[in-house]
């Protein structure tokens, strides 16, 4: 059996919260107790939302829970060379396209479609740049745009079924259709979640990923782009989101008690995640049921 690394992989576009820990504490207790590494990367490429203090913030909170990390840290945006060379290799085999939609111009077709199809994130992207000639392509590049994998096009070039292996899930067959010509590098910004994160992992060597539930569904894609660039496809370990009282789900845009609060409040780093390691939560805490929105 190979030998088993995991990471943690934190957004510095806010404080940590309790959630984070729970994650953080299962993937080092899965590379720890089986002689494994625990990786530490930086998803720094937002560049209107991430912000240094936020990694130095990150950096307290795993010192604080006693969390120790191997090798050295890996930023995201010191990767851009390596997610262009993915990307440029997506366009040369005819499945990535420019998208020069804006999101109102996209809302506008969906709102006048009587039959827009749906997928779990929503209304899917209609397809309306797929459609354009070369020629048209060719002459609108100057203008800001996006770039989309053509996802019907690219199940037409990987074997069936397209399966992953859930810790928890079994055997899961990927349905990356259902989600839409997604987007492999946006206007703002020359990667994606998806294309990132999914070169990330293989390049870390990372043989299982442990993030919340909430990402479950990005699977279906993160599947799909492992397969067209012959990348690795590690074990997944999606485990139930936290909430706090009322029930709603933890999360840094609603406010959710950051890791910072306990740790000036007093409370015990290590302690928290040896009861986090058990299974055990704070009081106040549960774990969000499947389908609570935050």
């Amino acid at each position: 059996m190979s030998r088993i690394v995991t990471r943690f992989a934190p957004s510095p576009t806010g404080r940590l919260h309790l959630g984070h820990a729970y994650s953080a504490v299962r993937a080092h207790a899965l590379a720890r107790e089986s002689g494994g590494a625990f990786l530490l990367r930086i998803e720094d490429i937002d560049g209107t939302r991430s912000r240094p203090e936020h990694i130095d913030g990150i950096l307290a909170d795993l010192d604080w829970l006693g969390l120790d990390y191997d090798d050295a840290i890996n930023y995201q945006s010191e990767r851009l060379p390596r997610y262009a060379e993915a990307l440029d290799r997506l366009k040369a085999i005819g499945l990535a396209y420019p998208c020069f939609c804006t999101r109102a111009e996209i809302a506008a077709e969906i709102a006048a479609s009587a039959h827009a199809p749906h997928g779990p994130d929503g209304a899917l992207y209609p397809g309306t740049c797929r459609r354009l000639t070369a020629a048209d392509r060719a002459a609108r590049m100057d203008e800001p745009h996006a770039w989309r994998l053509d996802t019907e096009a690219a199940l037409a070039e990987v074997p069936s079924p397209l399966t992953w292996d859930d810790a928890h899930a079994g055997t899961v067959f990927a349905r990356p259709d259902a989600f839409g010509d997604v987007v492999l590098a946006r206007k703002d910004a020359p990667t994606s979640y998806h294309l990132a994160v999914t070169l990330d992992d293989a390049a870390q060597g990372v043989t299982d990923v442990v993030r919340g539930a909430d990402l479950f569904a990005a699977t279906h894609v993160h599947r799909l782009l492992q397969t067209l660039l012959d990348l690795p496809a590690p074990r997944y370990h999606h485990h139930p989101l936290l909430a706090g009282e009322g029930g709603a789900r933890l999360a840094k845009r609603h406010g959710a008690p950051a890791l910072a609060d306990l740790r000036h409040g007093g409370m015990d780093g290590p302690a928290l995640a040896a009861e986090l390691r058990e299974g055990r939560l704070p009081s106040g805490y549960s774990l969000a049921p499947a389908g609570v929105e935050d």
